[in-house]
């Protein structure tokens, strides 16, 4: 018995279920492989790979690699730091210089009331504070306001995106071939 599922992308989102599903699949279980996802997931191999080919070239999937821990590499400290910086020199030669420094994990241009957002790490709040004098040494930072963040209430995550994105896209009936 081979299951189908339909093969067009619902106009509700990028993805349709059998995507989510793939999706959600590898979320769980990074490392199998394209044959033990067909069988799991009860289609083709070759639907797989073609499914998994598609994501990436729409740029869906992003990447592969292993999720890690700063804490568990000793950076137990998160902050959020909002920065004013020149408008004369523009974001992006900032951003390069911020993305010099290893603590900082993401910038973001935001609007409101600063210009960017990062997002770093430390090993201590006195750690924090070398990281900070780093950030704002940087060409082109005028101020910085900090936040440390106590915990993560609701981690960075995507499933729910996922899932939502293919509401409206449901496996066709199963159909025996």
């Amino acid at each position: 018995m081979v299951l189908l599922y339909r093969m067009t992308i619902s106009g509700r989102g990028p993805v349709d279920a059998l995507d989510a599903a793939l999706i959600e699949l590898l979320a769980a279980e990074p490392r199998v492989g394209v044959l033990e996802a067909s069988k799991r997931l009860r289609v083709a191999r070759g639907t797989v790979q073609a499914r998994l080919e598609r994501l990436q070239e729409r740029g869906v999937i992003t990447g592969y690699g292993p999720e890690i821990d700063p804490a568990a590499l000793g950076y137990e400290v998160t902050a959020f730091i909002t920065l004013e910086i020149r408008q004369a020199g523009g974001h992006d030669p900032v951003a390069e210089r911020l993305a010099v420094i290893p603590e900082v994990l993401e910038v973001h241009t935001i609007t409101g009331a600063g210009d960017m957002l990062c997002r770093v790490v430390a090993r201590s709040n006195a750690d924090l504070q070398r990281v900070l004098d780093a950030i704002v040494s940087a060409e082109g930072v005028v101020r910085s306001a900090t936040l440390i963040s106590l915990a993560a209430q609701v981690p960075y995550r995507v499933l729910p995106l996922v899932r939502a994105s293919s509401a409206g896209s449901r496996p066709a009936n199963l159909t025996a071939c």
